[in-house]
């Protein structure tokens, strides 16, 4: 696997910069690789780190995650990415993965890369383990979140990893800032997330270093003119029209957890008892088309049971990963 290097002369950079540079990766900069089985394409990795910021899931409302008052106040940064999953807190005491494979098998993908991160930890003496859709434990505390989407022929799958965090920032950039609330949030958070610097005695750039070893033969550096061009694509990210995304008018909010799938809540303008328009929020994987392949089939539908069941597909997993259609149409008519 190729680690990717940028030019030494490119200063620290925000966050929408990396989400960039994997994007431009996975589209422009695949290398060339040799083994016993004949030549082929390379997986890519990189790392990263950002101040204080707060990520949010590609079909998340930036309002229902992010305390936009408490991020204003203490200068924390809001990005919106391409994959799904939940809302998570970065800064510069976390080591943030960026994985690249030509690999289009989503699950078979994002659980290889889960268990790469698991047997990695374990050379390095860490008892970690893989959890649920998409974390990686220490004993039962998180360690990492990760989340992927795909482009054509390829998948991006990119993560978290706790070694020491800011914790009052972790909790109060994502839920009420009162502060009793955000004092026992930090409690409660604190003994189910895993610090790697309780489990390790080496130091970050040290543990920095060990990932880079275990998990890359070779290195790929970038040059000058692709920063440029990762620049210009970064600004896709940092427009309002991605990060704020589209909220639709909405009659009806209809909320539901779905194991193995996520929290996903569906806004949905009826009249007349017809489905006028639907959009679909929460920290579900998207593995295919949601809006031609889903979402456009509910419209003009009336809501129930019965004539959902009709104008959906048998299956939908290949558009939400491990969403059951029954499951679907529960959360709308609930």
């Amino acid at each position: 696997m190729f680690y990717i290097t940028l030019p030494e002369s490119t200063q620290a950079r925000q966050l929408s910069f990396y989400l960039a540079m994997e994007e431009y990766v996975a589209r422009h900069v695949f290398p060339s690789c040799k083994s016993d089985l004949g030549e082929g394409v390379a997986d890519c990795f990189f790392m990263w780190q950002v101040e204080p910021s707060v990520i949010f899931g590609r079909n998340q409302l930036i309002e229902n995650e992010v305390n936009l008052d408490y991020c204003k106040k203490h200068g924390i940064h809001m990005f919106r990415r391409k994959s799904g999953g939940g809302c998570v807190y970065a800064d510069m005491k976390n080591v943030m993965f960026s994985y690249i494979t030509s690999d289009s098998q989503v699950g078979f993908t994002f659980n290889r890369y889960i268990n790469m991160v698991v047997l990695m930890l374990h050379r390095m003496g860490i008892d970690a383990s893989a959890s649920g859709r998409n974390d990686v434990m220490i004993g039962d505390r998180k360690v990492s979140g990760n989340a992927f989407y795909k482009i054509p022929g390829r998948s991006i799958v990119h993560g978290t990893m706790l070694y020491d965090t800011d914790m009052v920032n972790m909790v109060g950039s994502i839920t009420p800032s009162d502060a009793k609330l955000l004092s026992k949030g930090v409690s409660s958070v604190r003994q189910r997330v895993a610090l790697l610097k309780d489990y390790t005695s080496l130091s970050l750039d040290e543990f920095k270093s060990h990932v880079k070893k275990i998990l890359c033969d070779d290195e790929l550096a970038l040059t000058e003119q692709q920063v440029k061009e990762i620049e210009e694509l970064e600004k896709e990210y940092l427009s309002d029209a991605f990060i704020y995304g589209r909220n639709p008018s909405y009659t009806l909010i209809k909320k539901r957890r779905i194991e193995h799938v996520g929290e996903l809540e569906a806004r949905i303008e009826v009249k007349n008892g017809i489905i006028k328009d639907v959009n679909l929020m929460g920290d579900y994987f998207l593995t295919g088309d949601l809006d031609g392949g889903l979402l456009q089939k509910l419209r003009g539908v009336e809501l129930s049971h019965e004539a959902l069941r009709r104008a959906l597909p048998d299956r939908i997993d290949d558009i939400i990963l491990n969403l059951m259609t029954e499951d679907f149409i529960l959360l709308l008519t609930d």
